[in-house]
């Protein structure tokens, strides 16, 4: 039986979903700029145009493009897609039956600060996007976390109020956010501690 209480669960994609190997992508590009994968992540994320690509005001190739120029790489942008897509783990974080009994109860959600490559990527090799008929992309509603507008859209689509709303992250920062505006907000850290926050909401996916 769903909880009275919540009627939507909004899942953040990265580090919940599914791992980010920054190692497994990036470690070629590293090396012909002289920085550790994780260096050159740190350094992407800083990027001045990372926000605009985060929020759909850059278009792939021209992300692609400054990327080569500000590393000095040699990308095709065919192998660039390639090592970008290579961040994302091919081994999902939650189990199909646990997201499909959710799914059974609740209006599932996916909420995500990202990007044209890899949302592409994402549904056509994860199974699991089927649990989720509601998606809200950072790059497509023009909006990041932690602004207000990513979460009040995902609150649109699934036809809620805040109040029966539960926010899961592994990002405290965002769950904080959501929060205040009275969304229930989960840290994600495993999939067993999911669980028990969930149910200790009265929510569980048998």
């Amino acid at each position: 039986m769903a909880s009275a209480r919540f009627r939507a669960i909004i899942f953040d994609i990265g580090r919940v979903l599914v791992r980010i190997d920054v190692a497994r992508a990036l470690s070629g590009l590293a090396k012909t700029v002289s920085l550790t994968p994780e260096q050159l992540w740190s350094a992407l994320e800083k990027h001045p145009s990372w926000r605009d690509w985060q929020e759909g005001r850059i278009k792939p190739r021209d992300f692609y493009l400054s990327v080569n120029q500000r590393f000095g790489a040699n990308l095709t942008f065919e192998q660039f897609t390639e090592t970008w897509n290579r961040v994302i783990d091919p081994q999902p974080i939650l189990d199909n039956v646990f997201l499909a009994g959710l799914a059974k109860k609740y209006r599932l959600c996916l909420l995500s600060n990202t990007d044209p490559i890899h949302i592409p990527y994402i549904e056509a090799n994860y199974d699991f996007v089927q649990f989720f008929p509601h998606r809200i992309y950072s790059y497509a509603v023009g909006a990041s976390k932690p602004d207000p507008l990513i979460f009040r859209a995902a609150l649109l689509a699934c036809k809620v109020e805040a109040k029966h709303a539960i926010f899961i992250d592994d990002v405290p920062a965002y769950a904080e956010a959501a929060g205040r505006l009275g969304i229930t907000g989960i840290v994600f850290r495993s999939p067993e501690q999911l669980s028990a926050d969930l149910q200790a909401l009265g929510v569980s996916a048998g």
